[in-house]
This record gives C-alpha cells, sequence and structure tokens, in this order.
C-alpha cells in the first residue's frame, strides 16, 4: 500500500480491528528503566511484536491510552516511554538534542529484549522516532508517523503552542488555539487542555535547535507509514507526497478523514487500523 484514504480502504481490506473479541493478557502496568543518562518510566501491555509510541511536544504517553490498549488488544506489546520531565521520567533537560531523547528510547528497546521494534511517533515525537531508526537501525522494524509536520509551517501554529502550554492564558483562549492547531472542526479539543508541560516543551524545542535536520530526516533506511490526518494544518494536502518523494516505495502513506494534528486521540481506531495493515507488510 502506497497511498490511501483510510476511510475508503479500511472496509475495503475487511479489517474490522476485532476489539470487541481479542483482549490483551495484562492491563497496564508501569516502571522506570535505567537507560544510562536518564531514568525512563514506561507504561506497558499487551504482548506480541514490539511497538514504542511516542508523544507530542510537551505531553506525556496518558495521551495514548485509547490508542494503546487497542493495540494490546490486536496482538502488539505496547510500550509507552513517558519524556523527560514527566511523570517518573528525569534525565538531563538542558544542552541535549534528539539525538539524546532517542537514546533513552533505544535502551527502553534494549531493556524488553533488543527488539526490533515499530517506533511510532505522534507529531513532535515522530522526530525521536526517525532519530531512533537513523542512530539504531538494528533496534526498529519500521517508523509510524502520525501527524508528521511538513519540511515547514506557518509560525502561527508554533505561536498556537506557545499560547496553549501557558497556564496564566484564559482558557478559552487556549481552546481557541488548541482547535485551530490540533482538532479538526467538529471535534472536541477540550480533552487537551491538561496535560501540557510547559518546561518539557522548552527542553524539547531547544533540543530540535541543537540538532542537525539531515541526521535525522530520513529515519536510516527502515520501512516507514507516514500517517496523516486530512484535516492537518501542519501538513497541508499539497505536502500528501513530500517524505514519498523523498523516499520512495520504503514510504506508504495513508491520509484519516475528518482528523487533524491530534491524530491519534481523534480517531484512535483509524490509527490501530492503519498501523495493522501497514505491520503485515513489513
Amino acid at each position: 500500500m502506497t497511498r490511501a484514504v483510510l476511510g475508503r480502504v479500511g472496509i475495503a481490506m475487511g479489517f474490522a480491528l476485532h476489539l470487541t473479541i481479542a483482549s490483551a493478557a495484562d492491563g497496564p502496568s508501569r516502571d522506570v528503566v535505567d537507560v544510562g543518562a536518564a531514568r525512563i518510566e514506561v507504561i506497558a501491555e499487551g504482548q506480541g511484536p514490539v511497538i514504542v509510541v511516542l508523544p507530542s511536544t510537551g505531553r506525556g504517553s496518558e495521551d495514548f491510552d485509547m490508542l494503546a490498549g487497542g493495540l494490546a488488544k490486536v496482538g502488539f506489546r505496547v510500550l509507552r516511554p513517558q519524556p523527560r520531565g514527566i511523570g517518573g521520567s528525569v534525565g538531563p533537560m538542558t544542552d541535549v538534542s534528539f539525538h539524546d531523547f532517542a537514546n533513552d528510547i533505544a535502551g527502553i528497546i534494549k531493556h524488553e529484549g533488543g527488539g526490533p521494534a515499530i517506533i511510532a511517533g505522534h507529531a513532535y515525537g515522530n522526530w525521536i522516532a526517525r532519530t531512533v531508526a537513523t542512530d539504531h537501525p538494528q533496534l526498529v522494524r519500521g517508523v509510524v508517523l502520525m501527524a508528521a509536520g511538513a519540511k515547514t509551517w506557518p509560525r502561527e501554529l508554533s505561536d498556537a503552542i506557545t499560547t496553549i502550554n501557558d497556564g496564566g492564558q484564559p482558557a478559552a483562549s487556549r481552546l481557541k488555539a488548541l482547535q485551530f492547531a490540533f482538532f479538526a472542526p467538529g471535534n472536541d479539543a477540550s480533552s487537551w487542555l491538561e496535560g501540557w508541560h510547559k518546561d518539557v516543551t522548552e527542553a524539547q524545542r531547544a533540543g530540535g535547535l541543537n540538532t542537525k535536520r539531515e541526521s535525522w530526516w530520513a529515519g536510516g533506511t527502515a520501512p516507514m507509514l507516514d500517517l496523516q490526518a486530512a484535516d492537518d494544518p501542519f501538513r497541508p494536502r499539497d505536502t500528501t507526497d513530500e517524505l514519498k518523494n523523498d523516499f520512495g516505495e520504503r514510504v506508504s502513506v495513508v491520509v484519516v478523514p475528518n482528523a487533524s494534528h491530534a491524530l491519534p486521540s481523534e480517531k484512535p481506531a483509524a490509527v490501530v487500523q492503519a498501523i495493522v495493515a501497514w505491520s503485515r507488510g513489513l
């Protein structure tokens, strides 16, 4: 599969997720893993091939409760590392780069048995996923980009993230920014008013400035699922094939309708469906 609109091809594939008939062996557990430069809290559930899910800028892995549950129910071992500075995850937050954050994830995979794993990164998390695949290719089966931004986007979107992170702003202003940057029209953005970590956002932004794009952009040579949201302002429709044009047939593109930058929270079942269908071809 190279390019599809999920709302159309999901039914054609005859895949109904089986969420009601399959069940994970265990509920989520939490553990703190020493990965050398940091100690990372990991939420884990399910049994099967390992998939590591990484959250968006300044947010924790609880955003993926429904997504992780769905993946576990269809036969994945789902690991959700908390970024440094969130939950029980601690480590240097200054003078770091994407490569430091990627080493945290590599340490988690090694602790789990060495993989290779699928790395699924949401928004900012897709950059770290690609860095892991570049720096530690032996640990990675494939990379899923969930609502990855285009190479460039309007400054007003970054400004919206700043507003959302500012607890001193009126709730109405933050909600307006959330709806604008993260949620499709008609989808409720209010659940994301909480759960932001301003200090983590600032550290992650600084980490990006300390990292050369060419050192991670390609995601090594791993197969890549570019899972896009049809209404994502960070990924306009004229950039749909941006990564496929760069990296050819190792990139599969799926576009999910009625979703925006908060894709895995807006449409968790659709994301599970796309990941399972793609992973069958690995």
